[in-house]
């Protein structure tokens, strides 16, 4: 499902123009990609969270110039489910 059909299924259902949507939709994801970046988590209870995962340094390898590279320890952004999300998705057989 894309950004697009999210925001076409929330009009129909609400009655609310898609271009409201749009916008709560853009800014909700600019607080999120904000808030992660800072490394600020952000937990929507009953859906998941966003969290900042840390990564350590580790050794990796150029294969085609057969040589070592040290990637730095970096952040990388995760979602982790709630668990009444989680049962949802597990329990549905469609």
């Amino acid at each position: 499902m894309t950004k697009a059909e999210v925001v076409n299924e929330i009009a129909q259902k609400t009655g609310i123009e898609k271009i409201a949507i749009m916008t709560v939709v853009e800014e909700l994801m600019t607080v999120i990609k904000d808030s992660l970046t800072e490394g600020e988590n952000v937990y929507l209870r009953g859906f998941g969270s966003f969290i900042v995962r840390k990564r350590a340094e580790k050794t990796g390898r150029n294969i085609s110039k057969n040589t070592t590279v040290i990637i730095p320890a970096h952040n990388i952004p995760a979602f982790k489910p709630a668990k009444a999300f989680m049962a949802d998705v597990k329990n549905n057989t469609k």
